[in-house]
Formats: C-alpha cells, sequence, structure tokens
C-alpha cells in the first residue's frame, strides 16, 4: 500500500500586537505516504459524531513521520483544506506492526 502526500497546515504565533494581542501565521508542512480513507471508518452507518460534527475523512499518518499535535490544524487534501477533529495520538509500538499507527479524523471546515 501507498499513501498520499497531505498538507498540515500549523497556526504559530509570530508576534503581539499593539494592544497585546497574539498574531499568528501559519506555516506549512507536507506529509507523505498517509491514507487517505472517506468518512468515519466504524461499523456505524453513520458518518457523525454525537456532536454533530461529519467525518469528511479518516487519515491514516506514517510511523516515519515525527509526531507533533495536530489539535486546531487544518489538513490539505486534494487543494481542499480540513479541520482536524480532537486531539488525535500515535498508538503505542507494539499494537500496530504496519506503517502507519496514527488515525486522524477531519471535517470539513465550512461544516
Amino acid at each position: 500500500m501507498r499513501g498520499e502526500t497531505v498538507t498540515v497546515i500549523y497556526k504559530r504565533e509570530s508576534t503581539v500586537d499593539p494592544f497585546g494581542a497574539s498574531v499568528y501565521e501559519q506555516v506549512f508542512e507536507s506529509v507523505p505516504n498517509v491514507l487517505v480513507a472517506p468518512g468515519a471508518q466504524s461499523n456505524s452507518t453513520e458518518n457523525t459524531h454525537p456532536d454533530g460534527i461529519t467525518v469528511a475523512y479518516t487519515l491514516y499518518f506514517p510511523r516515519a513521520w515525527k509526531f507533533k499535535s495536530l489539535r486546531g490544524c487544518l489538513i490539505r487534501i486534494d487543494d481542499n483544506e480540513y479541520t482536524v477533529i480532537g486531539d488525535p495520538r500515535p498508538y503505542n509500538a507494539g499494537l500496530t506492526p504496519t506503517a502507519w499507527n496514527l488515525v486522524v479524523q477531519v471535517a470539513d471546515k465550512e461544516g
């Protein structure tokens, strides 16, 4: 199996404005070999979380990617940006014998 390249968009504080409020900039990181699957990958026929968020894609990040928190990030897939749901964490190394160890669900940023 081979995944595709997605872009993670982080928000980083770059400076402070004259009123003391933080000013942020976007930082882009390309991540190769990410498996992209449509919707929630579960036994449920619903692709919706209890709080009404519809899962657009489930992404499987490769073990080779150096983990950073994805809370609040956007992920660009095929020129569309999606919001990361929650704060996904990688599986323990002993639990997954594959090349992927982080499951990330994303929602359409418009919805």
